[in-house]
């Protein structure tokens, strides 16, 4: 979908990798530019899931002939990705003003927690500080409990990486008639805010209440998992009327006057102890058989490698196993377009007297 699109990323972690290699992904030219001397994260492999069906090259961002390489990419893409604090590429002479007089049409991609501006610009930060004061965290619990989202998924994913392609790709289409590259400010805080409206837009129809343990989300007995006899996990989510009474047939409940009243949230932590209690006498395998292909809304909750194995994963393939690593391949699906594979990662570096030699070729260097 993206042949023809070039996109430079500067290497760094998390959020930044991600989007770039969703674009890899979609079939964009991705080069990463590697610092030299191996990764930034003491430990992380030289090979990352995260590079996959990217080019790279190994650059000192401080060395003069390295930088020269850099803009002479800058140069020939659509984009550029960087995830540093403010005013870092400022200072090492890759601004967006410096970059934009390179190339006018480049869409310069920044992502950070905080954002480009703002009383925390230049604070440090993790997911979870982003979507805490965002207000993305607030229900990413049950009742009673401290709030906790899945490392990474809310804010470095869905609130950071997502925007930042959502914003490449808008940009990128501007640039394509109008020859103007803009700067995309994607801040994690922005972004997983942003997906708060969804809720909030339940907040107007009265289905969403600011107090925690009150809504459909974190409050009722239909909308949580449950532990089974073997140390599985359930999830459970009936929320419309006609779904929680397929779940109360299949549970033996339908005749039962506690649970036939869904809305009660004064039955809430009463229901609650008697699911609870209910799931635990039998294994997940027995209770993932039971609403297999069903409409009561339940599923295991597995791990990446179970995942992999599930029949939903068989007709799907959506779990990869691909140069000995396991991995998601690329979502969404186009269709037309031949089926993905999963390529051997690549080495650091392993392309840099490629790139080199092209920039030559075209006099760029």
């Amino acid at each position: 979908m993206l042949r023809g699109v070039r996109i430079i990323e500067i290497e760094g972690v998390g959020p930044g990798p991600f989007a770039a290699m969703m674009l890899a992904d979609m079939g964009a030219d991705v080069i990463v530019a590697h610092r030299k001397g191996g990764p930034a994260i003491p430990g992380a492999p030289d090979r990352s899931i995260l590079d996959r069906g990217k080019r790279s090259i190994e650059i000192d961002l401080k060395a003069p002939e390295d930088l020269a390489v850099v803009k002479a990419l800058i140069s020939t893409a659509d984009g550029l990705i960087e995830g540093f604090r403010p005013g870092v590429m400022e200072r090492l002479g890759l601004g967006p003003e410096a970059c934009h007089a390179l190339n006018p049409s480049l869409v310069y991609g920044r992502i950070t927690g905080w954002g480009q501006s703002g009383p925390l610009s230049h604070v440090a930060g993790h997911d979870l500080n982003y979507v805490a004061m965002s207000g993305a965290a607030w229900y990413a619990s049950n009742p009673g409990e401290a709030p906790f989202t899945p490392p990474t998924l809310v804010g470095d994913i869905g609130g950071g990486a997502m925007y930042l392609v959502a914003g490449m790709l808008a940009g990128i289409l501007n640039a394509r008639t109008s020859k103007i590259g803009t700067v995309v400010d994607a801040a994690i805080y922005d972004g997983s805010a942003h997906m708060m409206n969804l809720l909030l837009s339940m907040r107007q129809s009265g289905q969403l209440s600011m107090n925690r343990g009150h809504s459909m989300l974190d409050g009722p007995h239909w909308s949580r998992c449950y532990a089974t006899s073997d140390g599985g996990f359930l999830s459970v989510q009936c929320v419309e009327p006609k779904f929680y009474a397929r779940f109360l047939d299949l549970m033996g409940l339908s005749g039962d006057d506690g649970f036939a009243r869904q809305h009660d949230q004064a039955l809430w932590p009463i229901l609650t102890e008697r699911l609870a209690a209910l799931f635990r006498t039998q294994s997940l395998a027995h209770w993932t058989a039971l609403f297999l292909g069903t409409d009561a809304c339940v599923a295991p909750v597995l791990s990446p490698e179970q995942a992999h194995d599930h029949p939903m994963n068989h007709a799907r393939q959506t779990w990869r196993l691909g140069d000995g690593v396991l991995q998601a391949a690329p979502a969404p699906r186009f269709q037309g377009f031949p089926e993905w594979r999963p390529e051997a990662l690549p080495q650091r570096g392993a392309h840099g007297d490629q790139i080199r030699a092209e920039l030559k070729a075209a006099a760029h260097l």
